[in-house]
């Protein structure tokens, strides 16, 4: 999906990813950021929302919660870390990082709330009451008022397989009471996921009716004495779409594919401002009946995988087809469309949640300069490994 953009954008990425697996720096079946991209495309972004008045929280499970990534967009100014999930959450603890918004997708469990909450998030997304009075009991422990984020679901608005949560916009007056009155916690914004979404048949990313969800939901509050309110409004974040966010009444904005420059909007905009900042590495395994095929293990169902460089060097290198394997299949291999000789290096890039994959992360910087430094190789939950 982004091979040739990444060739195009990002060239010394490129290189130095098949360079690395074909010396051994980094093995098959591993993900190559490149930090001094990403900032690039991360102080971009920040200036944009800056000049707009929106605030940047950063989502790296696609990035494999990766602490180096983290530290680097803290010390740029962003806000703090998105926590789909109470894993993450903990992995950001552990490495001292700065917690933006708690529980985007997932609620937080009870075991994990004092770790969490003893954290100071910014705030926490609520799917219940009963989540909202779990946390607020907690915080009366700690001696803390913990901020609270309402989910909020309109009529008509989309909602992702798996992701189901949050309060239906026509019960929230009663929603409001119920939480007022909730010692230790404190209503402070009200966000819905995805509020916009990259179009193919416009061209360009649009607002969904999630996005008026959030509007009407925050109108409520206020109405009820609640000021100052948070209006996140994720998903396509990217320097193209904070304008947009802006003039929708959104104040946050959750970066995660745009801080990479693989967005489907990067996909189809040869002109979008982020450059690619990541590479997926792996080697020839073996042949049959006509085909090559590589390690694989970083494969994503909705990564829209197409296309495979193969060689030492990008010059040197073909491109072939890639057919990863089908959904009820384990990704042991990627079938690439011709004979390849054993053990070539192979390059990709695609669409990738390196959080759901069994995948090691590099993490390089200094490229830009032309001096490159292995800054670590971790695993897909932000642990360190070497």
């Amino acid at each position: 999906m982004f091979l040739d953009r990444l060739l195009e954008t990002n060239r010394a990425l490129a290189e130095l990813a098949l360079s690395w697996v074909g010396d051994g720096t980094i093995l098959p079946d591993t993900y190559l950021i490149d930090l001094d991209a990403l900032r690039e495309n991360a102080r971009a972004m920040k200036g944009e929302a800056d000049a707009r008045g929106i605030t940047l929280y950063f989502m790296l499970k696609q990035l494999g919660r990766n602490p180096v990534v983290a530290r680097c967009l803290v010390e740029l100014g962003f806000a703090g870390a998105v926590c789909v999930d109470f894993r993450e959450a903990l992995v950001m603890v552990d490495n001292k990082i700065p917690l933006g918004n708690v529980g985007h997708l997932v609620q937080t469990p009870r075991s994990a709330l004092r770790r969490i909450v003893g954290a100071h998030p910014d705030i926490m997304t609520v799917y219940s009451v009963e989540k909202a009075a779990e946390i607020g009991a907690v915080a009366r422990e700690l001696g803390l008022v913990q901020p609270i984020m309402l989910r909020v679901i309109g009529e008509g608005d989309l909602l992702y397989s798996g992701q189901y949560g949050g309060f239906r916009l026509r019960e929230l007056e009663q929603v409001a009471s119920e939480m007022e009155a909730i010692e230790g916690v404190r209503l402070a914004g009200v966000c819905s996921f995805p509020c916009l979404l990259y179009s193919e048949k416009d061209g360009d990313i649009v607002e969904l009716s999630n996005a008026g969800t959030v509007r009407a939901a925050a109108s409520l509050l206020e109405a009820r004495g609640h000021r100052g309110l948070q209006l996140n409004m994720p998903s396509a974040s990217c320097c193209h779409s904070i304008p947009l966010v802006a003039r929708l009444g959104g104040t946050h904005m959750e970066p995660g594919h745009g801080l990479t420059g693989t967005t489907p909007y990067h996909a189809a905009h040869p002109d979008a401002q982020e450059r690619v900042a990541y590479a997926y590495t792996s080697e020839v395994s073996h042949n049959l009946d006509g085909r090559a095929y590589c390690y694989a293990g970083g494969h994503y169902r909705r990564s829209h995988l197409a296309n495979a460089l193969v060689g030492s060097s990008v010059d040197e290198g073909r491109h072939v087809r890639v057919t990863p394997p089908t959904d009820e299949s384990i990704d042991y291999h990627f079938e690439l469309s011709e004979p390849c000789r054993v053990s070539d290096p192979v390059l990709m890039c695609f669409r990738t949640q390196l959080f759901v994959t069994r995948s090691e992360v590099a993490v390089v910087s200094g490229l830009s300069s032309g001096s490159p430094v292995l800054e670590g190789i971790f695993d897909t939950q932000g642990h360190r490994l070497r």
